[in-house]
């Protein structure tokens, strides 16, 4: 019977990192011995480029699960520990095969220990001829049914015949804090995901406007926020009330250039809370051309509040690509529930598209706007989103 009691876990586009490999790497096991904590007797050792966790009679379908939603593993398998030897390597492969069922396979090692005493194609040869004397299995270099992995170390060698696609990435968290505008809709729960998988530890602002939105507005974007913490542990939500400077917005600015000014309000506010939060950067969940406030004009008269940059890691995807990702990560159907949030309650007609920066100027010079910010951010309410551990999808 296989016996797999080793998690190996390979880095991917960490390898090519260099002087700062080590802090990715730490960063890794850090985020992964958070995501199993809660898993008894794990023990974990980690090399230049593979770690390694021992099982100890843990769950490997629930182990697995959960790495599959940790940024910077690029794939993983369930191993079998076995001594460096090439008999106990070779009879530990031909067990796996006569018990696969498969008609063909191929054997692919690889020698980290450069000391052993056979190189990686004499492996490869001495374990295949054990399969093929012994099973009716026939070699198939090409498209084996049965691939078996063997990585041959010094004092022991970790054999599998399956590799299991990991998230990519970078370790959520080594390249900093971000601060995202949080909505709703679909697209702002996929651009987390995707600054998560750049390695960006992500916070959230999110704009409510009592009592023009509900209670289950508010609570269907703690829960977007809870459902893609899943890959960086939780969430910090900052819910501003933006009922008074909204209405304030529309009372000045007319029909066409409400949602502009709003933008830039929430920009302001935003940059303010990020800087507040040592974010380094605010993000938003834009896609070039997808509505008003999404030209390019926009968003240049929008930027042109802050001085801190804005990341939009979804600014050149399609409505179809991101609806895509939202069914991948399981946000969609939550976001497609029909509660309106403060940017599409008040939904104006007649939206401008180009706006420029001299009108958006005049409209603000109408109203001294800056009180209202200060009350947004006085008035914030944070609340921690966590991980829903008993979905389905989760374990």
């Amino acid at each position: 019977m296989v016996k797999y009691d080793t998690v190996l876990i390979r880095y991917g586009e960490l390898t090519t990192k260099g002087k700062n490999r080590k802090d990715f790497i730490r960063q890794l096991e850090r985020n992964i011995r958070h995501i199993l904590e809660d898993i008894d007797g794990l023990v974990y050792e980690r090399t230049y480029d593979r770690m390694y966790i021992r099982l100890n009679g843990a769950d490997s379908e629930t182990v697995g699960e959960r790495l599959k939603k940790v940024f910077g593993i690029s794939s993983f398998s369930f191993t079998e520990k076995v001594a460096s030897d090439i008999e106990t390597i070779s009879q530990t492969c031909l067990r796996i095969a006569a018990e696969s069922g498969k008609n063909t396979f191929k054997i692919i090692a690889r020698r980290h220990d450069k000391t052993f005493p056979m190189v990686s194609d004499q492996i490869n040869r001495a374990a295949a001829s054990v399969i093929l004397k012994n099973t009716d299995l026939r070699v198939d270099v090409h498209e084996p049914q049965l691939p078996i992995y063997i990585e041959v170390h010094r004092e022991y060698t970790y054999i599998t015949s399956d590799k299991i696609r990991g998230a990519g990435g970078y370790p959520t968290g080594i390249n900093g804090r971000v601060l995202l505008l949080l909505s709703g809709g679909i697209d702002s729960p996929v651009a987390a995901y995707e600054l998560m998988k750049r390695g960006l530890r992500v916070e959230a602002v999110h704009f409510a406007a009592p009592p023009y939105t509900s209670d289950n507005a508010r609570q269907k974007v703690i829960d977007l926020a809870g459902m893609v913490s899943e890959y960086q542990g939780s969430m910090r939500v900052h819910v501003i009330n933006f009922t008074n400077l909204q209405l304030k917005i529309y009372e000045k600015a007319g029909d066409s250039y409400a949602i502009t000014i709003m933008r830039r309000m929430m920009f302001r506010i935003a940059e303010a809370i990020a800087r507040k939060e040592n974010c380094l950067a605010i993000a938003t969940g834009e896609s070039i051309g997808q509505v008003a406030s999404q030209t390019l004009e926009s968003m240049s008269v929008i930027n042109d509040v802050v001085r801190i940059p804005v990341i939009r890691p979804l600014v050149c995807a399609d409505k179809i690509e991101i609806i895509d990702l939202a069914r991948k990560i399981g946000t969609y159907e939550t976001s497609i529930l029909p509660y309106e949030d403060c940017c599409t309650i008040f939904d104006p007609k007649n939206p401008v598209t180009r706006p420029t920066l001299k009108r958006c100027e005049e409209i603000e010079e109408k109203f001294e706007y800056q009180p209202y910010i200060e009350e947004c951010i006085t008035g914030e309410e944070i609340v921690i989103a966590e991980p829903k551990k008993e979905r389905e999808d989760y374990l």
